[in-house]
């Protein structure tokens, strides 16, 4: 077990995904690079939901894809258990994969149309060579748990369900091979509240009998708050806070998790208006800002935060954030 992890990695002998220092990059046409993900770090204990948030395209999904090796990470390490994913051939990932599932944020088009559910869920343990009797049996068994009868959707095609089936349908493929750790990607955002409420019980009951670990990448934060163990705030590709989902709540650190907090709609009416406020554009990935990445839209913001960029550092316990100026 290593004692001498960076912020904020845990020294702990059950955290179950550990992802040190990754860096995702895409480049253009034109030869430059979008710094998607930028030196980011964060583990998962099991038994745990992390919720990652941030504001549309601030590289929550890239860091989710990156951590499935889909496609690998620039530089970093990606530790599952004991196993450095970056560091395996192809051959070998394939393997360890079915440790490591992850449900799509539009569930409609990540299903193949020309394929049965049945085959659809029991794809991953055709390709793993069980016998044909058993995929039978776990296929139906995980369709059941999920809600659907495997003797009426089993023949039927993607295109005959409605979203929040065809959700339940994607679950049920991540769940059958029996992973350690399950990554949702926007896993309600294209749904109906509603169905939002259906599949979010659905992934807490899957959670509590199956022992699943989360990542739970979102940007509603009243999801995220109620999933939650743990939180992350990302911005620009770059870790800004993290810590337990109540003390966080309560007491934001980080100039950009206020914002974000305040920005939540409050039901009353009559409620007085925030004005915590985000000014400006989100900056370009394209050329970052230097120094602190959000400081272009931040209300503390002095001449250190051109120069240095924060380091992430403790203020509490296991919690964590990164900026020159959280606790003035």
């Amino acid at each position: 077990m290593l004692h001498d992890k960076p912020l904020p990695l845990r020294p702990r002998d059950d955290i179950v995904l550990s992802v040190e220092g990754l860096n995702v990059s895409f480049p253009t046409r034109h030869g430059a690079k979008v710094h998607a993900v930028t030196d980011f770090s964060f583990d998962v204990a099991r038994g745990e939901t992390l919720g990652l948030v941030g504001e549309s395209g601030c590289g929550k999904s890239s860091a989710g894809r990156a951590i499935m090796q889909l496609p690998p990470p620039d530089s970093g390490r990606v530790m599952l258990n004991e196993t450095d994913l970056t560091d395996l051939d192809s051959m070998s990932l394939r393997s360890e994969r079915r440790r490591l599932q992850m449900i799509f944020q539009d569930p409609i088009s990540s299903l193949n149309p020309r394929r049965r559910v049945r085959d659809i869920v029991g794809e991953g343990l055709a390709i793993r060579g069980v016998e044909r009797t058993e995929l039978a049996a776990r296929v139906d068994e995980v369709m059941v748990a999920v809600g659907l009868d495997p003797t009426v959707v089993g023949d039927r095609y993607p295109h005959e369900f409605s979203g929040g089936q065809c959700q339940r349908i994607c679950i049920a493929r991540s769940l059958v091979l029996r992973p350690d750790l399950v990554i949702c990607d926007e896993p309600v955002s294209a749904l109906d509240v509603s169905v939002q409420a259906q599949v979010l019980n659905l992934l807490e009951d899957m959670k509590a009998r199956c022992q699943l670990t989360l990542l739970f990448i979102a940007h509603d934060l009243a999801v995220v708050k109620n999933v939650s163990d743990r939180v992350a705030v990302m911005y620009l590709g770059s870790l800004c806070e993290l810590g337990g989902t109540e003390d966080l709540f309560r007491l934001p650190a980080h100039p950009y998790t206020q914002a974000l907090l305040a920005a939540i709609p409050e039901p009353e009416p009559d409620a007085p208006l925030n004005d915590n406020v985000l000014a400006g554009e989100l900056p370009s990935p394209l050329n970052p800002p230097s120094g602190c990445c959000f400081r272009t839209r931040c209300p503390k913001a002095a001449a250190v935060c051109v120069d240095q960029k924060p380091a992430l550092r403790t203020i509490g316990p296991d919690h964590f954030v990164a900026c020159h100026f959280a606790e003035a």
